[in-house]
């Protein structure tokens, strides 16, 4: 598992970790994920582990918000019992945003986590009104 003291690792409610990161810079030191999942508007480069491609453009919404679901909820099952990661170019938006939404699914209410994210990752995380937005509405989708 992730050592949960490094920066850049969520500890969700239930204990489960996810890293998140931007891609722009350097893959931090310390073990590689098992799985994880790029927020990117163009295809990643292939990495080293199991990976997911959502088409997400920056400061914009998923493309797919089925897909979206489908993929954050693979997060969330798998951060139980493997080292997960969440990536976009540079960590905030997209991945504060798709962290919120995990932790909706950890039992955060909607209502409140993007301040979550942003007290236990990123003090800038999930940075446009209408991400914050999707973040309330997938909580009101998926409850």
């Amino acid at each position: 598992m992730w050592d949960p003291g490094v920066p850049g690792i969520l500890r969700l409610p239930s204990g489960r970790l996810v890293r998140g990161r931007g891609l722009r810079k350097p893959l931090p030191t310390g073990p590689s994920p098992a799985y994880a999942v790029y927020l990117l508007g163009k295809r990643p480069p292939e990495a080293a582990w199991e990976s997911d491609w959502l088409r997400w453009p920056d400061f914009r919404l998923p493309s797919d918000r089925g897909r979206a679901e489908d993929l954050l909820r693979e997060v969330w099952r798998r951060a139980a019992h493997e080292r997960v990661e969440v990536a976009c170019g540079g960590g905030r938006g997209r991945t504060g945003t798709a962290l919120a939404c995990v932790a909706v699914l950890d039992g955060v209410p909607p209502a409140e986590a993007v301040a979550f994210v942003r007290q236990h990752y990123d003090r800038h995380a999930v940075e446009t009104p209408w991400q914050r937005r999707y973040v309330r509405r997938f909580g009101a989708a998926t409850g």
